[in-house]
């Protein structure tokens, strides 16, 4: 269970993870930067809401290492993105996209395998 709520609260840390970081580029582009900086803040306050228990849960809780919460990170950051690169900002995905998600697959074999 603890596994499962580590994950769940990873991915909505990086809904705002990726908007903070990459949503003015579409919504904010013709607004001083600064301003930029003051709302991708405001927005990572929310992911770091979300983050840090999720990483102390998966720590403490679901027993998972750092290099495995790491990979897991990398692995919700992608599937969070994907959508937000094609849905958000438009961008059409390409076959170099698969490679790469092909080998994080392969991070996540290789860092779980006894």
């Amino acid at each position: 269970m603890y596994r499962v709520i580590t994950i769940l609260l990873l991915t909505c840390s990086n809904v705002f993870m990726t908007f903070a970081w990459y949503g003015h580029l579409k919504t904010l582009i013709n607004k001083p930067v600064f301003y930029a900086i003051l709302i991708s803040w405001g927005l990572a306050f929310f992911e770091y809401c979300f983050q840090v228990p999720a990483n102390r849960i998966g720590f403490e809780k679901a027993n998972f290492n750092l290099m495995q919460l790491k990979i897991i990170q990398e692995v919700v950051t992608l599937s969070v993105f994907v959508p937000f690169v094609t849905m958000f900002m438009g961008q059409k995905l390409t076959l170099n996209y698969l490679w790469a998600c092909i080998c994080i697959l392969g991070a996540v074999y290789f860092i779980f395998k006894n």
